[in-house]
């Protein structure tokens, strides 16, 4: 761990636009390092299980940690402050997919989209699908991407046959 003085932050952070404020001494901060009263929020147990985050949280679930006032996610100043600099355009991904761990080896830099892809919400469960709801293969020939989602064509075709029948029927009819 790092030797960090009164408030500062990994120094990766500081040279992002928004990157945590640090308060001078004397400010009426606790004398404790920012470092200090990090790790006296996680539940830091064996290196392979999560480290849990034990304070303030975000709606979303993740920990909140807080450095005069600004607010970060716990994950990524854990991150940061263990491992080194988050790469420009990429998120942090729990692998264990524990919103509260901290424990640097349960997080990876990944593109968002690969975040989404590796989650279990709806976008991720409809791009592991390699076929319809009727069974027809969702690949070659039969793909057709609208709008940015995938469409089956021999469903499509078959929605216009039928669609094509309705119209006939109310026009003879």
């Amino acid at each position: 761990m790092t030797d960090m003085l009164l408030g500062e932050a990994p120094a990766t952070c500081m040279k992002r636009p928004g990157a945590w404020p640090i308060p001078t001494r004397g400010s009426d901060m606790s004398k404790r390092t920012v470092e200090e009263r990090f790790w006296s929020k996680v539940d830091r147990r064996g290196d392979d299980e999560c480290w849990e985050w034990t304070a303030s949280m975000y709606p979303t679930g993740y920990g909140h940690f807080s450095i005069m006032g600004q607010g970060i996610r716990a994950h990524r100043f854990s991150y940061e402050l263990l491992v080194g600099p988050i790469p420009e355009g990429m998120v942090i991904d729990h692998l264990c997919r524990t919103p509260l761990c901290v424990n640097p080896a349960h997080l990876e830099p990944v593109t968002q989209r690969e975040n989404v892809l590796r989650g279990v919400g709806l976008p991720a469960e409809n791009a592991r699908k390699t076929h319809c709801k009727h069974g027809h293969e969702l690949a070659g020939a039969n793909l057709s991407l609208f709008g940015g989602k995938r469409r089956c064509l021999a469903c499509r075709a078959r929605w216009q046959r039928e669609r094509h029948a309705r119209s006939y029927k109310k026009e003879q009819g």
